[in-house]
């Protein structure tokens, strides 16, 4: 996808102040609208130029859009652009509709703020109990993978945006202690009750739903419930089997390694990934390692193999291989 340069769109700083926000896109508006103007792109324009204001008057949407900048995603008008991973974990967004009502975003939009960018109230609520409870929040936490297994209580620090003496979007920080029940998945909402925004007129707070996702781990992979990891194992091992040492998220185990085995085969530990009702599973996944060829007596080793066992790896792919 391609990134937009929501200021350059709008022609304004990247410190300016919501007035010549407002100014600068009506100015544009008024120029780019499709009953007035007879430019060949102008429904194009007034597109990017209506989304651009919706984010940069938004002070949520432009204070995420601005922590992408900061953490290294940010580009040129048109540039091929990904989000940085987790840009936006700790980031905590209101449940309002934040939008103007264009509706039709781009791709580099919805990669940013999905459906955040809409209203998220609870349903069934009259419009009176709308305005007085406060608004829910919306936050993305990372954990590690062992807080799944085992639960945990766990201080975690979120980001949402307000306005300086200024007038300037900024962000500010709060701390709150989460419990993390054993057995939580990514992508699961956990509800914190009152710890969305205050109400109005002594109403109910909102509430603040936080949506869990797992650190990136060096030795373990998670598909829903499942986990599944790389076992190195040298190849007398996967050749006539062998009793080997498994590390697990809950302890290393003895696993059964059986004779004949190939290069990726999974051998299944049931019951041993994420807890649950029913628990996930945990696949080892065979990584067979050649031991090197450093020595003299390494390579003998080799030498007396390829004379003895007569093994060619590429016999499957014809006579000449």
């Amino acid at each position: 996808m391609q990134f937009k340069d929501y200021y350059a769109t709008l022609g304004v700083p990247r410190d300016a102040a919501a007035e010549d926000i407002k100014r600068a896109y009506r100015k544009l508006a008024r120029k780019y609208h499709p009953d007035v103007s007879k430019l060949p792109d102008t429904e194009e324009r007034f597109k990017e130029i209506g989304e651009a204001h919706e984010v940069l008057m938004d002070a949520e949407k432009r204070a995420a859009y601005d922590a992408v900048g900061a953490s290294g995603g940010a580009g040129s008008q048109g540039a091929e652009f990904q989000p940085p991973p987790d840009w936006n974990s700790g980031f905590e967004f209101s449940g309002r509709d934040g939008g103007a009502g264009f509706g039709d975003h781009s791709a580099f939009f919805e990669a940013l703020f999905g459906r955040q960018a809409a209203g998220r109230g609870a349903p069934g609520r009259t419009h009176r109990a709308a305005a007085d409870r406060g608004h829910d929040h919306h936050a993305k936490a990372q954990i590690d993978l062992e807080d799944a297994y085992q639960g945990a209580r766990r201080s975690i620090t979120l980001r949402f945006p307000t306005l300086d003496d200024h007038g300037q979007v900024v962000l500010a920080e709060r701390q709150l202690e989460v419990t993390i029940p054993k057995g939580v998945r990514e992508g699961q909402h956990l509800r914190l009750v009152g710890q969305g925004q205050p109400g109005a007129g002594g109403a109910p707070a909102g509430d603040l739903f936080l949506e869990i996702a797992l650190h990136p781990h060096p030795l373990y992979r998670v598909d829903g419930r499942d986990v599944r990891f790389d076992l190195p194992v040298a190849p007398w091992e996967a050749a006539l089997g062998a009793d080997v040492d498994a590390p697990t998220p809950q302890g290393v185990v003895r696993l059964s390694v059986p004779p004949g085995s190939t290069q990726g085969r999974s051998l299944r530990l049931k019951g041993r990934g994420i807890p649950g009702e029913p628990p996930g599973d945990l696949y080892a996944q065979l990584h067979i390692v050649l031991p090197p060829a450093d020595t003299e007596a390494a390579r003998r080793l080799y030498r007396e193999m390829a004379d003895q066992l007569g093994f060619n790896p590429r016999a499957a792919m014809g006579s000449k291989a």
